[in-house]
C-alpha cells in the first residue's frame, strides 16, 4: 500500500486505507460490552453528543454511563420477563432501560423480578412475540413506493408502518395498510421523504471505490472489512483512497439484506478502529454488544464524517426503490451519498454498517444500518477488536 499522507496518525491511516490483514472478529451480544463510561467518553465524543443531541457536557457523560449499564441489563430483564416480554428501549428521561410487560398490573412477582435487574417496567398490550409475528406477515406483502418502511415498535405496541408524506391516501398505500392490519396490531405514521441508499459517484477523499461508486468502510474483520451490499456485487474489485487495489467483494447481498464483506491484501491491512475525522479521537472497537432503542449512536463515513443521534427502531423493513431490505436498525443520525457502508458505533461497541435513509446533514433526517452481528454470523467472520 502506498504511504498515506501524513495529516493523520498511523492508526487512522491503517483503518481508512483499508483494514488490517487481521480483522474480522465475531463478538456476540453475550460477550462483555467492554466499554466503561471512562473508556467511551472521550472529549470529542462528548462534544459530538452535545452538538447532535443538544446535551450539556454533564448530561452527555451521564448518558454514556447509563447506556453502558442498559446494555448489560437488557438480556437479564428479558429473561425475567419471560413470555410476558413486550420489548425494551433506553429511556433517556429516566436514564435506564424500560421494559414493556404484558400483565404488568396483575403479575406483581414478574414485575418485581424485571425491576430487580435495574430496568423500569411499563404495561404492554401485546408481547414482542405477537408483534414479531405480525412483522413477519407484513414482510410478505408487496409494498408500493409510497410506503417507506415498517418495524416493530414496543413503545407503540404495534408494527409501525411509515408512509411518505402526501401518499397516505394513495389507493396502493391504503390497500397495503389494510392488508397489514389483517395480520395484527399496526399503526401508521408519516415520514417526510422516501429512503434511498447512500452510495455516490467517484470523488476525491478517503473512501473505497468499486467501479464508479464510492462507499465507506464499516468494520475490520479478520481477513478484511464489512460494508454495505449495495456498494458492490460478489467478485467486484475494490480500490483504496489512493487508487491501489485492496481486494474483492467475497460476499454481497442486496436487496433483501444490505451487507457485504471485502478481503484485503496487496499491502493493505486491518485495524480495530473507527475514524473520528478530527471531530473525536479515532475510536477503538472492543466488541459488538447491541445498544437498545433510545440509546445514543454515532456514525463515521467518508462524506459527512462523524455524526451522532439515537437508535429509533430495530428490525425495520425499509422499502428502497431497488427492493425491500429487512431487519434494519433506524437511527436519527444524518448521512449523505458516499457514507454507505460506514460504521455505526455506540461507545466502543460496533453496531452496524450504513445502508441508507432520507435527508442530509444540513437539514437532518434518518438513517438505517444493517446490524453487525447478523453480518458476522452470515459470513462466519470475526470482528477485529482492540
Amino acid at each position: 500500500m502506498r504511504r498515506r499522507r501524513t495529516l493523520r496518525s498511523a492508526l487512522t491511516t491503517a483503518l481508512l486505507a483499508g483494514t488490517l490483514a487481521g480483522g474480522l472478529t465475531q463478538v456476540s451480544a453475550a460477550d462483555a460490552p467492554g466499554d466503561t463510561a471512562e473508556k467511551a467518553a472521550s472529549p470529542g465524543l462528548v462534544a459530538a453528543l452535545q452538538r447532535d443531541l443538544g446535551l450539556s457536557e454533564k448530561e452527555a457523560l451521564a448518558r454514556l454511563e447509563a447506556e453502558a449499564k442498559a446494555r448489560t441489563v437488557e438480556s437479564a430483564a428479558r429473561r425475567a420477563a419471560g413470555a410476558a416480554y413486550g420489548g425494551s428501549w433506553f429511556d433517556a428521561g429516566h436514564g435506564r432501560l424500560t421494559v414493556a410487560l404484558t400483565g404488568a398490573r396483575t403479575d406483581q412477582d414478574r414485575r418485581r423480578a424485571v425491576e430487580a435487574t435495574g430496568a423500569r417496567v411499563v404495561p404492554a398490550a401485546h408481547t414482542l412475540r405477537r408483534l414479531e409475528t405480525t412483522m413477519r406477515s407484513v414482510d410478505t406483502l408487496d409494498a408500493p413506493a409510497g410506503v417507506a418502511s415498517w418495524h416493530v415498535d414496543p413503545r407503540a405496541g404495534a408494527v409501525v408502518v411509515r408512509v411518505v408524506e402526501g401518499h397516505r391516501h394513495d389507493d396502493a398505500v391504503r390497500a397495503f395498510v389494510a392488508d397489514a392490519r389483517e395480520a395484527g396490531p399496526v399503526a401508521v405514521r408519516e415520514t417526510p421523504q422516501a429512503p434511498r441508499t447512500f452510495a455516490a459517484g467517484t470523488v476525491g477523499g478517503d473512501p473505497y471505490y468499486t467501479g464508479n461508486v464510492r462507499c465507506s468502510i464499516g468494520f475490520s474483520v479478520h481477513g478484511g472489512f464489512v460494508t454495505a451490499g449495495h456498494c458492490g456485487g460478489t467478485g467486484s474489485a475494490v480500490r483504496g483512497w489512493d487508487g491501489s487495489h485492496i481486494g474483492t467483494f467475497q460476499g454481497s447481498s442486496f436487496p433483501g439484506d444490505d451487507y457485504a464483506w471485502v478481503n484485503v491484501g496487496s499491502g493493505w491491512w486491518t485495524v480495530p478502529v473507527v475514524l473520528g475525522w478530527g471531530t473525536v479521537p479515532d475510536r477503538l472497537v472492543r466488541g459488538s454488544a447491541e445498544a437498545p432503542v433510545g440509546a445514543s449512536v454515532c456514525r463515521s463515513g467518508s462524506t459527512t464524517h462523524w455524526h451522532c443521534g439515537t437508535v429509533l427502531a430495530k428490525n425495520e423493513t425499509v422499502n428502497y426503490s431497488q427492493g425491500a431490505v429487512h431487519q434494519m436498525t433506524k437511527t436519527s443520525v444524518c448521512a449523505e451519498p458516499g457514507d454507505s457502508g460506514g460504521s455505526f458505533i455506540s461507545g466502543d461497541q460496533a453496531q452496524g454498517v450504513t445502508s441508507g435513509g432520507w435527508g442530509n446533514c444540513s437539514g437532518g433526517g434518518e438513517t438505517w444500518h444493517q446490524p453487525i452481528n447478523e453480518i458476522l454470523q452470515r459470513y462466519g467472520l470475526t470482528l477485529h477488536t482492540a
